[in-house]
């Protein structure tokens, strides 16, 4: 298999991205990012009407995040030789019967298991996501794909998970999860149409998992993964129930709004200077949610200080996804396809145990204790990223211009 740490032989030499494919792709990554989050947005609608806690509905995240983590390295071993197409359609095909199960469930139990199949068909499209878009364009612009590929995590989170909130208070919060239904149908049909296709590996292509942690800079990619996730997720997961505390429960979509569109800013600044400075920006990135969670558990009696500390978390998470693909995508070299499928399933164990300990601390201290976990968990994260100057982080990508 050619590694996804260079261009495909076929990609044509151009300067220009192909964005109506990077968009589909980037689509599919938005369909993730919503399935997977949108219960932050809807919790307490959800929990009411399956008769259960916040905290046990918001296991539902938890149980997506296992569908993902048990299966991605496994399933993407078996799925090697696919073409790249087709087991895109899969995971697409996968998510519409998911979501559309999650509508029309009146069943806890039901629910969660329609949960955790998206999650499986997550882990499939992540670990396959970023080394499809690689490969359709030149060593240079590999970084500029990536981050228009990812940006569909920014745009579920500032216009999905808002417009997802708000429709469940309006209309039900089943709605939702219906429109995701027909958004991936209108997917099939742009990726059939309009995003080339891409060879599987070739037999016996793959690396193994502990060759690939012998690495050099695989390791600390994957530790800033899983413990910086695993900080994100124990605060966004019970951010309608932090908000309640403070006073804005009445504002879930104005605060997740103000997220999403600073996580916007964000990608944006990342995909300009992700090739030039790729350890300035996860340095800057560590800081801003770091500070921005000590702001909300320091200063939440204002709206308006919640407001602020909520878009510098945003501008400080918007871009991580793309600077982590990039970096475990760059330090694996030849392993790379390997190493992926590790930071898809480490980044999902992360968002379960951040749905399993925000659920504990909600349960016996109360919201308020959820942001103070952050700049406790980024402190070693930071120091991770120091270290890892050569191998990991470096302060340019390999093959930057200019």
């Amino acid at each position: 298999m050619r590694s996804t740490s260079t261009t495909d032989p076929r990609t044509p030499s151009t300067d220009r991205l192909p964005l109506a494919a990077l968009l589909a792709l980037a689509t599919a990554v938005f369909v993730t990012a919503l399935t997977e989050t949108l219960p932050a947005g809807v919790l307490p609608a959800m929990s009411a009407d399956l008769a259960v806690s916040e905290s046990a509905m918001g296991q539902s995240v938890t149980i997506y995040a296992l569908g993902t983590a048990l299966t991605a390295i496994p399933l993407t071993a078996a799925t090697a030789r696919w073409r790249r197409k087709r087991l895109l359609l899969t995971t697409v095909v996968a998510f519409a019967l998911a979501n559309t199960v999650t509508a029309a469930s009146t069943d806890y139990l039901l629910t969660m298991a329609a949960r955790f199949v998206a999650g499986v068909a997550a882990g499939l499209a992540w670990a396959m996501l970023a080394g499809y878009a690689r490969r359709m364009v030149p060593d240079h612009l590999q970084g500029r794909a990536i981050a228009v590929v990812m940006a569909g995590i920014p745009v579920a989170l500032s216009l999905g998970v808002p417009a997802g909130t708000f429709l469940g208070a309006a209309a039900g919060w089943r709605l939702t999860f219906a429109l995701m239904t027909a958004l991936t149908v209108v997917l099939v049909g742009w990726i059939l149409a309009l995003v080339p296709d891409q060879p599987g590996q070739e037999p016996g292509a793959q690396t193994p998992v502990r060759r690939t942690l012998a690495v050099p800079g695989v390791v600390p990619v994957l530790f800033v993964t899983l413990v910086f996730v695993l900080a994100h997720t124990i605060l966004y997961t019970y951010v309608a129930a932090f908000l309640g505390q403070v006073g804005l429960g009445d504002a879930v979509d104005l605060v997740l709004l103000l997220f999403g569109a600073a996580s916007l800013v964000s990608i944006w600044v990342v995909g300009a200077h992700i090739d030039r400075g790729p350890r300035a920006l996860i340095v800057a990135s560590v800081v801003l949610v770091a500070a921005a969670a000590t702001a909300l558990a320091l200063l939440s009696d204002g709206a308006a200080l919640v407001h602020v500390a909520v878009v510098l978390w945003g501008l400080g998470w918007g871009g991580v996804p793309t600077l982590l693909q990039t970096a475990v995508a760059d330090a694996g070299g030849e392993a790379a396809d390997t190493a992926q499928s590790m930071l898809v399933t480490l980044w999902n164990v992360a968002m379960a145990g951040g749905g399993v300990a925000g659920g504990a601390l909600l349960a016996h201290l109360g919201p308020a204790a959820l942001p103070w976990t952050l700049p406790v968990l980024l402190a070693p994260v930071l120091v991770v990223v120091l270290a890892a100057r050569v191998h990991g982080f470096p302060a340019r990508r390999p093959g930057a211009r200019g």
